[in-house]
């Protein structure tokens, strides 16, 4: 035998050292707002839940997001500092997101435009008067997370949303923190087994509305340069798409400010009582609350939500059904 195999190379390290491959500096941009802006506020709609493997916030202040951009998977942190925001990008989508960089922040929203009928969100937006509304121009990447939030409860919907990304997406290009992802294209949606979905405790309803989506996913993203209320008519073509979820949709993918999301479970009573006092309040009595606001219902809604002023609850919570055990 001797002479036949090459011998092998001597270990440069010992186990336990193996220096790790360095990172190709990302791609930078610079961006001043005009006026105040909290990451937080503009960016948190983005992150479904406190596990989301696209999404992250550092100690620092700086938030990271992973997407799959028309140009391929993209890895970005966002800094805040001084009056101005830093972008920087990694992975073929990087000039994409870096492209889209202000309209995510907020830049094509216009804040002065809500005139508060309330003295609530009157106080609310003097104290929090860094809220924008984001616009990602990706649809199926907002779309798939609301289709799986369809009356389920938020911890079975981010449970579910965490578990399908990081077992069918990919890891986060450049120095993303530890186990992000990159949520999986729409062939690789569309190929997930049945066993799978089950797995991550997605009924067949929810699974099939996701699965109806990705087979026309080029046809849902074009709905990424249309107005709000077009895109929403487009996806609400989608079998299991209801008015419920394109509002989810279109909120972040479009920074629609009148789309104020009906069929919530939630959302009518603390509207009621915060603006009216009733805290059963239905949809038509929370349309009829934000009448005035026509236009900039959402952005009305947003800061309801953010007055902390919601009834004390007199039930318990929703049990989760935890279909995955069956």
């Amino acid at each position: 035998m001797a002479g036949r195999f090459a011998p092998r190379p001597a270990r440069a390290t010992v186990r336990g050292d193996v220096p790790r491959q360095a990172v190709a500096p990302g791609k930078v941009r610079v961006w001043v707002p005009d006026g105040p802006l909290e990451l937080g506020l503009v960016l948190g709609p983005l992150r479904r839940g406190p596990g989301d493997p696209t999404f992250r916030t550092m100690p620092d202040g700086s938030v990271w997001r992973a997407s799959r951009t028309p140009a391929g998977p993209g890895t970005l942190r966002v800094t805040a500092r001084g009056g101005e925001v830093r972008g920087e990008a990694w992975g073929a989508g990087a000039e994409w997101l870096l492209e889209q960089l202000p309209g995510m922040l907020g830049a094509y929203d216009d804040p002065s435009v809500f005139v508060p009928r309330h003295r609530l969100l009157a106080l609310t937006r003097h104290r929090r008067p860094g809220l924008r509304l984001t616009r990602t121009g990706l649809v199926l990447e907002s779309l798939i997370p609301s289709v799986l939030e369809q009356k389920v409860t938020t911890l079975e919907a981010y449970q579910a949303w965490r578990l399908l990304v990081r077992r069918f997406g990919e890891p986060a290009p450049g120095p993303a923190p530890g186990r992000m992802c990159v949520m999986p294209s729409a062939r690789t949606w569309a190929l997930i087994p049945s066993w799978e979905w089950h797995r991550a405790g997605v009924d067949n309803k929810r699974a099939s509305t996701i699965l109806r989506a990705v087979r026309v996913a080029a046809r849902l993203e074009e709905a990424a340069g249309m107005e709000p209320a077009a895109a929403q008519e487009r996806l609400e073509v989608v079998p299991g798409v209801g008015p419920w979820t394109s509002a989810e949709t279109v909120q972040r993918s479009h920074g629609a400010p009148d789309a104020v999301t009906v069929g919530d479970l939630h959302l009518p009573g603390i509207v009621g009582f915060a603006l009216g006092g009733d805290r059963y309040a239905d949809d038509s009595a929370m349309l009829r609350l934000l009448e005035p606001y026509a236009g900039q219902r959402h952005r009305a809604a947003r800061l309801v939500l953010l007055s902390e002023r919601v009834p004390e609850r007199r039930a318990p919570r929703m049990a989760p059904r935890g279909i995955e055990r069956l």
